[in-house]
């Protein structure tokens, strides 16, 4: 199966959340994922605190899984803060904010697609620094992410009380 790696522009908001919340819906464990609605998406889009990509099955058009990132710079909610860094590279972190795959297409690689796709665009621009947060019982995502070279810096309560480990992992120069 081939998909198409492409930037969501405003107009795809909405089926982007509705993506979203039809993986929620589906999860056994539902607060392993903080859901991103349609405002909060269309808010980061407008402002340019970052970016969404989605992966469009080639065959059927269908939207197959969606990765939406934040730059977020100095704003509280900086991860980086988590591992101690100052304003320098605070300036060059980015977050993986959410990865939703529907599960006909889980198993195909596509998250590390998205991230191989957000990683370059990030390299290109000078963004030095990626970082997520993964519930500690969500081996699957806490997996993914170790075989895609993050490490965790810490655990602690994010969102509104939630635990979760917080990753990084170190992008080259210009990949």
């Amino acid at each position: 199966m081939e998909f198409r790696i492409k930037k969501a522009k405003l107009n795809d908001v909405h089926a982007v959340a509705a993506l979203i919340r039809a993986v929620w819906e589906q999860m056994d464990n539902r607060e392993w994922f903080v859901m991103d609605e349609a405002d909060f998406l269309k808010d980061v889009l407008e402002s340019g605190r970052g970016f969404i990509y989605m992966a469009i099955d080639a065959g059927t058009e269908k939207l197959a899984g969606v990765m939406d990132i934040l730059t977020p710079g100095l704003e509280k909610d900086n991860l980086g803060y988590d591992a101690g860094f100052r304003e320098e590279k605070l300036l060059r972190t980015a977050h993986v904010d959410s990865v939703a795959i529907l599960p006909e297409y889980r198993g195909m690689r596509l998250q590390a697609i998205l991230m191989e796709a957000a990683e370059q665009e990030l390299a290109v621009k000078g963004y030095r620094y990626m970082m997520c947060t993964v519930h500690p019982d969500n081996s699957f995502s806490r997996n993914n992410m170790v075989r895609q070279g993050y490490r965790a810096v810490c655990r602690k309560e994010k969102y509104g009380g939630r635990i979760r480990d917080v990753m990084l992992k170190e992008l080259p120069g210009i990949i």
